[in-house]
């Protein structure tokens, strides 16, 4: 573990480690507690009752956030013709299809998101290797495989996030910088609270928020009462 500093002690010193706080309190923490020199992105946490390992119990999507993520995204589009037109006409930031995939292929990562039209998917799906393990692969799931390619577009630049439960049944999704007005936070964490009460598998049992928290890049987690949240 590495040691922290003088700055992170006296952060952790204003949370209380066992106990939920409400979403304010909680986001209101964190963001006294975000005092680095670069605007820190916030992120929620949620540990799920799910098991991932079942097919009817896996959770993977995405939503717009209210007020956004406070980071434009770079959005490559997989496109031919009148998409691929489309696509540049929207505010796509590169736009292509063989000459892409090859770039990519020699490893050329400066994007954020990857946005494909369906029949452009046999060749993108060669790319899996590559795109997989960094987890920018299109996926029908989260809107980014799809012939509504100016919708996409517009969606992911407006703030659109994707979530993901993961093996251990852990979802993170950044929420808003610490510079976001605390009411922005707080309506971005109660709109993903609610996308994931709506999500909830039928298969699931027992309580399916267990518990949740927020925290900053460089600030400690503070945990939330996701029983009120999710009323």
């Amino acid at each position: 573990m590495a040691k922290k500093t003088k700055k992170q002690q006296e952060a952790l010193k204003l949370v209380d480690r066992t106990k939920a706080y409400d979403a304010r309190e909680a986001l209101e923490l964190v963001k006294k507690n975000a005092t680095a020199k670069f605007d820190e992105t916030i992120e929620a946490a949620f540990r799920l009752g799910v098991d991932p390992k079942k097919a009817d119990q896996q959770i993977r999507g995405a939503m717009v956030l209210p007020h956004g993520t406070g980071k434009t995204q770079t959005v490559l589009v997989f496109a031919k013709g009148e998409k691929a037109k489309e696509a540049e006409a929207a505010g796509a930031d590169y736009v292509g299809d063989q000459e892409l995939i090859n770039k990519i292929n020699q490893g050329w990562f400066e994007f954020d998101v990857i946005v494909a039209t369906p029949d452009m998917m046999a060749e993108v799906g060669k790319l899996g290797r590559v795109l997989g393990p960094k987890g920018l692969m299109p996926n029908p799931k989260t809107g980014t495989v799809t012939f509504e390619v100016e919708k996409a577009i517009n969606e992911i630049k407006a703030g659109k996030v994707e979530y993901r439960v993961d093996r251990q049944s852990n979802i993170h999704v950044p929420i808003g910088k610490a510079s976001f007005e605390l009411d922005k936070l707080i309506e971005n964490f109660e709109a993903l609270v609610e996308t994931l009460v709506k999500v909830k598998p039928q298969a699931a049992k027992g309580v399916y928020m267990k518990n949740a928290a927020v925290t900053s890049t460089m600030g400690p987690g503070v945990k939330v009462d996701v029983a009120g949240a999710a009323k």
